[in-house]
Order: structure tokens, then sequence, then C-alpha cells
């Protein structure tokens, strides 16, 4: 079953290789979990959480092409009734405390525009976010934007390249789950 695009989007079949790949590397661990897929975009990574299992998921994505565009793909993989989708500022959300915790949080956000910086500090800043010490916080992005950045409640797990992206994997810090 192939999901629509969003209109000028010409990044998929290399999105599509760095998808399988995370999937691989968190393998089983999504059933039964909440997932927040921020900067949704079409809801690939959200959607494929859900056909895996998960419970449910939470997209956002502040464009209106966006929005229309992951309504229709969870209406074609009939997984719209395991999904909420808001059209928000997917920063300013996270920095409110959550109706409920996530187990897993992905940031893919528009590139070099250092949005995942703001938003992993965001998410960061609200430990309420996420529901236990197994809750992860995945970023994409192009390894140019690639820079340190300091948290206080989140610490880096993991870092993989692929090609033209990369996926930071960060899980709460010791200190934050006393």
């Amino acid at each position: 079953m192939r999901l629509k695009r969003v209109p000028g989007d010409s990044t998929r079949p290399i999105m599509d290789r760095v998808k399988e790949s995370l999937f691989n590397i968190i393998g089983w661990d999504i059933h039964g979990i909440r997932c927040l897929d921020m900067f949704a975009g079409t809801g690939s990574v959200g959607i494929e959480c859900l056909s895996r299992g998960a419970e449910h998921c939470l997209f956002l994505d502040l464009h209106p092409a966006a929005i229309k565009t992951i309504n229709e793909n969870l209406q074609t993989t009939r997984l719209h009734d395991k999904a909420t989708v808001l059209q928000a500022n997917a920063i300013e959300f996270v920095a409110k405390p959550p109706k409920q915790p996530f187990d897993l949080v992905y940031i893919a956000p528009p590139q070099y525009k250092k949005l995942w910086l703001d938003a992993l500090r965001a998410v960061d800043n609200n430990p309420k976010l996420l529901a236990d010490a197994d809750a992860q916080v995945i970023v994409q992005i192009d390894p140019v934007e690639l820079e340190d950045i300091t948290l206080t409640n989140l610490q880096e797990k993991d870092r993989r390249k692929y090609g033209s992206t990369v996926l930071l994997f960060y899980v709460q810090a010791a200190a934050t789950l006393k």
C-alpha cells in the first residue's frame, strides 16, 4: 500500500530506506506504545508504528497540506481510529503538560532551520512528556545540521548515519529517573 506524499516532497525513496533502518533498530518494542510524531509530514513514521501495533499516535504538523495528507494516509491504511491529527506548532505543543505521556517521540522537522534543536530542547524541558525510563526520543536530521546540544533530562544513547540522514536516539538521563 503506497502512502500519499505531501506535494513537492521528492525525498521519499531515501526516507523509505531510513525508515526501514529505523524500525530495524527499534524492533518490536512498538507494540502497545503511545507515540508522538512531531513535524509529521506524510505521517509515515507514525503510521508505521501503528501498523506494528502501537496503541495510539498523535500526529502534529503546522501545514494544512501535510494534515490533509496524513488524514488521507490514515484512511488508506484504515488506522485513523488509533490516531489523533492536530494542526499545531509542535514545539509549542510539547512545551505544555501532556494529557498522556508518550513512549516514543519522533522529531523530524524541516531541514536547515535548526528546528530540531528547539524541538529537542522543548521535549527535554518537559520530562512529563515521556512515559517512563524506556521511553525514547528519536531525531532525524541532515548531518550538516548536526551540532552539540546540552540537555538536562535526556541523554544520547545512539547515533546512526544513512547517507544524508542522521538518526539520533535519546533516553531519559539517569539523574531524571531518580
